[in-house]
Parts: structure tokens; sequence; C-alpha cells
């Protein structure tokens, strides 16, 4: 099972928060770890923001950040192209997503289709999770 993680999932794998052992049970049992290039950039900004909010976390952050930037090399990492983003629109139009999170959404579809290994898609968005059990994967 390749494990795709989008944003959300990805920061509890760094910062404790409802969900997060599930998610590291989850990674336990995978054959790899999956996310879309963007998921860096989206992740830096959510540390980043909780940083902000709330200072005395500011070490915890920092920390998450390191151990991110330690991990990434190992996650198989979806690239954004062309084909990917036009799904993408297709996904956003007939799910009725966000931009980012069709984004995310077609590069599980495409984790899923390279490897034809199942795709769990981790994720804590109810419509997101909802478009990527009709479009075959598994998801919480």
């Amino acid at each position: 099972m390749i494990l795709f993680c989008d944003t959300s999932a990805l920061v509890k794998l760094y910062i404790v928060e409802v969900g997060s052992e599930e998610l590291k049970a989850l990674v336990l049992e995978a054959e790899a770890v999956a996310v879309c290039r963007i998921a860096w950039a989206e992740a830096c900004a959510a540390l980043s923001r909780r940083a902000r909010e709330v200072p005395e976390d500011a070490l915890v952050i920092e920390q998450a950040k390191a151990a991110l930037a330690a991990d990434w090399p190992h996650f198989v990492v979806l690239e954004i192209d062309q084909l990917l983003v036009e799904r993408a629109g297709v996904y956003a139009d007939t799910f009725a997503l966000r931009g980012y999170d069709s984004i995310q959404l077609a590069a599980a579809f495409e984790a899923g289709r390279i490897s034809q290994s199942p795709v769990f898609f981790a994720c804590f968005d109810t419509r997101l999770n909802k478009a990527a059990k009709l479009l075959g994967m598994l998801s919480s």
C-alpha cells in the first residue's frame, strides 16, 4: 500500500495532533509514503503560522521543520506537470474542490497509477476523502 499524505496529514506526522498516532501507524504499514511537491511549501507555511500564533511552540516547530527536511528525501515526491494540473481541474469541477486540494488528489491518483499499488489517501478533509474514495483509493 502506498500512503499518500496531503499537507494536513503530513503536518500531523511532525506535530502531535488528533490523528497523529493513527497516521504514524499507517506509515509503518506502507510500502512507501508519497507526497505532492507542493506539500513542502504548504507544510512550511503551516508550521511557520503555528510558530507565529503559538510562540511557546517555537522549539517544537523548529524540530518539526528539521525532521521534515530529514525525511523529505525518503518520500516519493509527485511532480506537478500539465497532465496532473489538467486532471486536477477536472477533479476541482467534479468534486467541488479548492485548487490545491484538487492537485493533491490528482497527485495521489497518479501515485496509484504509477505504482499499481493500492493508495491510502491520508487527509483530514471530509470532501477530499470522499472524492478519493470515489476514485478508488482507500481513505479514512
